[in-house]
């Protein structure tokens, strides 16, 4: 019976050594990390925001015509290859593709009175029918549209559809990032974590900077390699070295301000300028001088 029970204690022991191992190989690595670098193996890490604006020269590559990110990522989640969509870059609320999709809508559609059978139309009139819109094409009474007999009386019409906003409109997008020294390897790693598209106010019919969501990058590097047709980083001085996305993220081809370090407030460059009432230029060259320090932190962080 003693024998039973010590068996018994030293298998609960070893079933609680491995859950503990489990959980520390949780918070060792980061799940959203392409390649976690363990936390025993980091120096110095600080995370920050940057805002990518497509329509820069340095960033235009990733804005090709018929070749933009933003389409690449919309078109993935209405085919369904993304499925998780976040509503912050906490990246651990989802939302659901129907918000999202909504999202997309610039103009809401109409709704048209329903096809009567017993109702007098005249050309121009639209109904809808089965869900979908038709316009008379003459007067009408008792025709079925979407028929046969209906061809010279109905004709389908886009019109009263919701209007999307276009890809040329997508033109922002945000990128929070862990800037990593890897004390193994001698070496700054910039791990990055989330992207998250944009509609700038200037296009959107509130004046404010739509979200359409945010999406893990695991998520879009994967997307990337696995459309690599269309997932081409367009090179103007030499095509011949046209690369992936993903290679031009891991290569740094892009330019991205910093409008945020990780703080205990939770601010913005913007933010923390404003509320000790400097001017609005100020913060911008902050940006600009965050670049800077970080650069310098790196320099001196290779005595190590």
């Amino acid at each position: 019976m003693k024998k039973i029970a010590s068996i018994v204690f030293f298998a609960a022991i070893s079933t609680g050594v491995w859950a503990q191992e489990v959980q520390d190989l949780e918070v060792q690595y980061n799940p959203n990390s392409l390649n976690p670098i363990p936390v025993y193996e980091q120096h110095y890490k600080v995370r920050v925001w940057r805002n990518i604006d497509l329509r820069e020269k340095q960033n235009k590559g990733f804005f090709a015509r018929n070749g933009e990110l933003s389409k690449l990522i919309v078109d993935a989640v209405k085919s369904g290859e993304i499925t998780d969509i976040y509503a912050n870059d906490s990246l651990s609320t989802k939302i659901s593709k129907a918000d999202f999709l909504g999202r997309l809508v610039a103009q809401q559609a109409v709704s048209y009175p329903a096809w009567d059978p017993a109702a007098d139309y005249y050309s121009g009139d639209i109904v809808t029918y089965n869900g979908a819109n038709f316009s008379a094409i003459q007067d009408t009474r008792g025709v079925t549209p979407g028929s046969e007999q209906a061809l010279d009386y109905w004709a389908p019409t886009t019109q009263g559809g919701g209007i999307e906003y276009l890809v040329s409109d997508m033109t922002n997008m945000h990128m929070v990032e862990d800037i990593i020294f890897d004390r193994r390897r001698s070496r700054l790693y910039y791990d990055i974590q989330g992207m998250e598209i944009l509609i700038p106010g200037a296009k959107t019919n509130t004046g404010i900077d739509l979200s359409l969501g945010w999406f893990k990058y695991k998520d879009l590097e994967k997307l990337f390699r696995n459309n690599i047709p269309k997932a081409v980083w367009f090179n103007s001085q030499n095509t011949a070295q046209n690369k992936n996305f993903a290679d031009a993220f891991l290569l740094r081809l892009f330019h991205g301000t910093i409008y945020k370090v990780q703080n205990p407030d939770d601010e913005s460059i913007d933010d923390t300028y404003r509320a000790n009432g400097r001017p609005y230029r100020e913060g911008v060259w902050a940006r600009e001088w965050t670049e800077m320090m970080l650069m310098e932190k790196e320099h001196n962080l290779w005595e190590f």
